[in-house]
This record gives structure tokens, C-alpha cells and sequence, in this order.
């Protein structure tokens, strides 16, 4: 098996990327990294006491879950206090997502495609990525979306802009670019192409040829245990 990033700047299409993609018959190899995070804040879970512990119950809403337009607005202005955030959830995001990819793994899944909207700004799956595909539009394009999409003022969707790589650097690393400032249908053919390419890839081979050897080396080694003793 091997990985597929996707990617993007916040309002930029992910999402509409990811839906297409799961359109064309791989919803079932999908790590959505948003949605775990989501999960691992849920009320009276550990990244979610860390999260009251480190910014008070004022954050909370009457059900008990985390008010996540007033603590974007305390941490998208301060630097440090998104840092703290992000010490509060990520390592159960990354424990989570290593679960699914190992399960995705030993189900001999041609590949996974982990989308995560910082992939580039955490520094942590990136570098394992075979292939990965960044979303992207025009900056006036993502401002006017955002704005639209949230009823942000231009201040709170510039803010979160800024937070992240500018969009051209992730271009740049990325091996395949989906511009999504056309139509839906010119979006859907670029994703179809790379849909293509992906399910024609032999990359996943590799591993698991490895794989098969290191299993076929402890059933060896267990046979020659179990002559030894008997």
C-alpha cells in the first residue's frame, strides 16, 4: 500500500476534491484527518480535557462541546496559544490516523489517500506521502469563499489565511495540483485523471512484496522453533 496527501489551503476546494474522489469508488480507503479531529475532542475525551484544562471552561458550549468558532478566534490571533492547541490534540490525531492506516494495510488496500489540511505545516506524514495532491484557487477566490462559507468579516478569514503556508509553497511540493477556480465539471476531470493514475500504480508493490517476505521469514522461523522442541 502506499499514501496519497491531500491537501489545500482552507476554503480552497479540499473538500469538493475529496468528495469527487470518494465519487469515483474510494470512499472506503479514506483517512479524513478534520473528521478525526473532531472525534478526539468529543466531551470528557483526553485531548478534550486537555483543551478546558489549558483554555478554561469558557470555551465549552451548554452541551459540554468545545465552541469551536471562539476558540478559533483565541488561537488564530496568538501564535502561542494555537501551538498549546495543537499540543492538546495532535498526538491523538496522529495515533488515530496510524491506527486506520495500519488497518487499511493489513486489509491489502492498494493505497490510502490521507486528507489533512496542514500536512505540509505539521511536518509529519508529508515526508511518508508516494503521491500528494494540493487543491487550489486563486487567493481573491479562496477570501471570497471563506468570507461566504463562514460569515467571517475579511480580518478573521485573512487571519486564518496567514496561519497557513502561502498556497504557492504547497504547490510546489506537491506531485499533483487540482485548480478549483473553474466549474465543478473542469474540477472533476482533473480529479478523474488523477484517479486514473492512482488506481493504475504499481507503488503499492513494494511493500508489500516486503511484507509477504518478512511473514514468510517468522512462519520459517516458528516451523524451525517448533521442530527444535518436539
Amino acid at each position: 500500500m502506499f499514501l496519497v496527501g491531500l491537501t489545500g489551503g482552507i476554503a480552497t476546494g479540499k473538500s469538493a476534491v475529496s468528495l469527487m474522489l470518494q465519487q469515483l469508488q474510494i470512499e472506503d480507503i479514506f483517512i479524513d484527518a478534520d473528521k478525526i479531529a473532531r472525534e478526539v475532542v468529543e466531551p470528557g475525551k483526553p485531548a478534550w480535557r486537555n483543551i478546558v484544562k489549558s483554555f478554561g471552561e469558557d470555551i465549552l458550549l451548554p452541551t459540554g462541546e468545545i465552541n469551536r468558532n471562539m476558540l478559533g478566534d483565541v488561537v488564530f490571533s496568538d501564535p502561542q496559544k494555537r501551538r498549546l492547541l495543537n499540543s492538546c490534540t495532535h498526538p491523538a490525531i496522529r495515533k488515530a490516523i496510524l491506527w486506520k492506516i495500519l488497518k487499511m494495510f493489513l486489509e491489502g488496500r492498494r493505497f490510502a489517500v490521507l486528507e489533512v489540511p496542514l500536512l505540509f505545516e505539521s511536518g509529519v506524514f508529508a515526508p511518508f506521502m508516494n503521491k500528494i495532491i494540493v487543491a487550489y484557487c486563486d487567493q481573491d477566490t479562496q477570501l471570497r469563499r471563506l468570507m461566504e462559507r463562514n460569515d467571517y468579516t475579511r480580518e478573521q478569514a485573512e487571519q486564518r489565511m496567514a496561519s497557513q503556508m502561502p498556497l504557492d509553497e504547497k504547490c510546489q511540493l506537491a506531485t499533483h495540483v487540482v485548480d478549483n477556480s473553474g466549474t465543478t465539471a473542469e474540477t472533476f476531470l482533473q480529479v478523474e485523471a488523477i484517479h486514473k493514475e492512482l488506481n493504475s500504480s504499481w507503488a503499492f508493490l513494494p511493500l508489500r512484496i516486503a511484507f509477504a517476505i518478512v511473514l514468510g521469514g517468522i512462519g520459517f522461523l516458528c516451523y524451525w522453533v517448533i521442530q527444535k522442541i518436539l
